[in-house]
């Protein structure tokens, strides 16, 4: 079974313009980042690749844990990217995802060390990390407690 996903864009003028994107419930503004000279309104591909990253790791994890019978009282995460701007040629360098994991007083030592493993594994077996793999290094700094 394949899955079709469809996006519009809207671009009316030039590299330094503001155009539009919809896809399924997403309906936004488009520019460059002020930090690259451009308007910063609205998103952009460098933040929307990371959110495409952040957003797969966090479902894959919450699936793996859901299986495992892992109970969870928090699962929240900060995700970075970083371009390397070099001799004006942009390079989606590297992602890194910083997941925190609190898990209920009641945890094994067991459990606790499966939501690592899981943790770890869930950035590989994401789809987008996949698709990502060769050209954007992704890394994983969690950190996966137990609730006092």
């Amino acid at each position: 079974m394949k899955h079709h996903f469809h996006l519009t864009a809207d671009w009316p003028g030039n590299r330094n313009d503001i155009g539009d994107i919809e896809t399924g419930d997403l309906k936004t503004k488009i520019s460059i980042p002020e930090g690259m000279d451009g308007p910063g309104v609205g998103t952009n591909p460098d933040e929307m690749l990371l959110g495409a990253a952040a957003t797969c790791y966090i479902i894959t994890l919450a699936a793996m844990l859901e299986r495992s019978n892992i109970k969870k009282v928090s699962l929240t995460m900060e995700s970075e990217g970083i371009v390397d701007v070099t001799n004006g040629v942009f390079t989606y360098d590297q992602i890194i995802h910083r997941p925190t994991l609190i898990l209920p007083a009641d945890t094994t030592e067991a459990m606790v060390k499966m939501a690592r493993r899981l943790a770890e594994k869930a950035e590989g077996s994401c789809m987008i990390t996949r698709a990502l793999a060769g050209n954007v290094k992704v890394s994983l700094e969690a950190v996966i407690e137990v609730e006092a």
